[in-house]
């Protein structure tokens, strides 16, 4: 699976070329949220982040939530791409201020799209290229879209994820040099984690050109990641974030 992935992934910067003779679309904005310190977290933080959604013609997309991709395979309501992205880390600060850092990295993955109407569903796989995260994650997302007036629209969908032991330990583990220095029990998760969650959107277009979102999302972690004593002594199994996003489109 990871030779397959790392073959398609090296076609992406061959395909530059073409691709930049096609139109650029999308939109670019800053988007303003309130989201937990970390995976598990009951701190929470104000964040002020770039926004991109951008396409060219039919073939590249770019954006935070799915990263660089080819849409290798369009026909009809289905789309399948490899992609390459992006995983936070932890910058343990806080709570886990004693805790060593968890950096970030580099993913490769493909996503399989399906899109009939105002439906779209969305199976989604990955593995860590880079930083200290190891194993793979599935991503599971439905939503639906649908204009309630000329400037207005709205969204929801419910999304499922798992990770695998290797991704849970990477975040949820109490190393034996974590523990010395925190006080935490030493904890070694002993298997993968499922993540439920519940997303909506209300989009306002006040111009032609600019947009502006409101978004909530809330998810629930379950199994050795609930139980992870960084989420159970300290931190919340329930978790939401809220924000807002300032678009200009082209």
């Amino acid at each position: 699976m990871y030779r397959s992935i790392a073959c398609s992934l090296a076609t992406l910067p061959l395909l530059a070329v073409p691709a930049m003779a096609q139109p650029l679309n999308g939109s670019i904005g800053v988007s303003v949220t309130l989201a937990p310190d970390y995976l598990g977290s009951d701190d929470y933080k104000t964040r002020i982040l770039p926004d991109a959604n951008l396409r060219y013609g039919d073939q590249f997309y770019l954006n935070l939530r799915d990263g660089l991709g080819w849409n290798l395979y369009h026909q009809k309501n289905w789309t399948l791409s490899p992609f390459i992205g992006y995983i936070p880390g932890r910058d343990n600060d806080g709570d886990l201020s004693r805790f060593a850092k968890i950096d970030g990295g580099i993913t490769g993955g493909m996503r399989l799209r399906y899109q009939p109407g105002p439906w779209n569903v969305t199976l989604k796989a990955q593995t860590p290229l880079t930083g200290d995260m190891d194993g793979y994650q599935v991503i599971l997302r439905a939503g639906w879209r649908h204009s309630i007036s000329p400037n207005w629209s709205a969204g929801i969908g419910p999304n499922l994820i798992y990770s695998s032991k290797e991704w849970t330990q990477s975040l949820f583990r109490v190393s034996a040099t974590d523990a010395a220095r925190s006080g935490f029990q030493r904890y070694e998760p002993g298997d993968g984690y499922w993540r439920l969650g519940l997303s909506g959107h209300v989009n306002y277009r006040f111009s032609s050109n600019w947009s502006l979102t409101g978004l909530a999302t809330v998810t629930r972690l379950t199994g050795d990641a609930k139980d992870s004593p960084i989420v159970r002594q300290v931190g919340e199994s329930t978790q939401v974030l809220a924000g807002t996003v300032l678009s200009y489109h082209f």
